[in-house]
């Protein structure tokens, strides 16, 4: 598939995914929602990808969808549902992706924009970042795309019913208080905070690293701790038969770096 709304940088195992449409601040439309969508599924069985990063061209990170192109919302219940689908789709596959996807944010993130950095794995913000669930202030709910799945998780209740209900705008200091998002950097100093922590996720084993976001996304809905530790048990002894544990120790003990195979 050819994209026309985002671009694919490649640097070694991580992707660079850049949202682009800058002239409307990186606002989503069915393109950029097909694209995404093709993107983040073929993203299950292709192991050279070991971590994307995902960030916004021009002057803000995504300002939720574009209202000018958003006709198929209002078609009635059936094309409607296919229309707000196609969205929710990208959110799902973001999720179930197997690689940890790092968010640059800047600028503009709201409402949709919002939701694409709630489903990644880690955020970090510039301080001119500019946050809000943006959809409750123009006769929706702020329930809408993952929102209510994600931010509840992220801030706790109480914050994620004032944010939802009244569509306020936060800033990079609170969002960094209230544990949302993990840095807030300069703008300038955004790529580079993005490619450390990437390069820091690069430095574990291939199949460690993958069942660890699976079994995060798995434990936090887990019902019990007995299911949460059944899923640990697996992962840590899958990959110490595959011997990354020996490597690791082993590098540990003469100090370089590790070196796993992913095979």
């Amino acid at each position: 598939m050819s994209y026309k709304t985002i671009e694919i940088g490649k640097e070694g195992a991580i992707d660079w995914v850049t949202l682009n449409r800058s002239d409307r601040l990186n606002a989503i439309n069915p393109q950029m929602c097909d694209e995404l969508q093709d993107y983040f599924g073929k993203l299950q069985f292709d192991h050279s990808v070991r971590v994307v990063v995902l960030r916004g061209a021009g002057r803000a990170f995504c300002a939720g969808y574009d209202i000018t192109e958003v006709g198929g919302v209002v078609a009635g219940p059936v094309r409607g549902m296919r229309f707000q689908r196609q969205i929710s789709e990208v959110i799902m596959r973001m999720h179930r992706s197997p690689q940890p996807i790092v968010c640059l944010a800047h600028g503009a993130t709201t409402g949709g924009g919002l939701a694409f950095a709630l489903a990644s794995d880690v955020r970090i913000v510039s301080f001119d970042v500019k946050i809000n669930v943006a959809m409750v202030k123009i006769g929706l709910t702020g329930c809408d795309v993952g929102i209510s799945y994600f931010l509840p998780r992220a801030v706790g209740q109480s914050i994620a019913a004032e944010l939802m209900m009244t569509g306020r705008f936060i800033d990079a200091d609170r969002a960094l208080r209230l544990g949302l998002v993990s840095e807030a950097v300069e703008l300038t100093d955004l790529e580079a905070s993005g490619r450390a922590m990437a390069n820091d996720m690069l430095k574990t084993s291939p199949l460690g690293l993958r069942f660890t976001k699976e079994g995060l996304r798995l434990a936090t809905d887990a019902g019990s701790l007995e299911a949460a530790v059944a899923l640990e048990d697996r992962g840590q002894i899958l990959c110490a038969s595959a011997g990354f544990f020996e490597e690791g120790i082993a590098a540990f003990k003469q100090d370089r770096p590790a070196k796993y195979a992913d095979n």
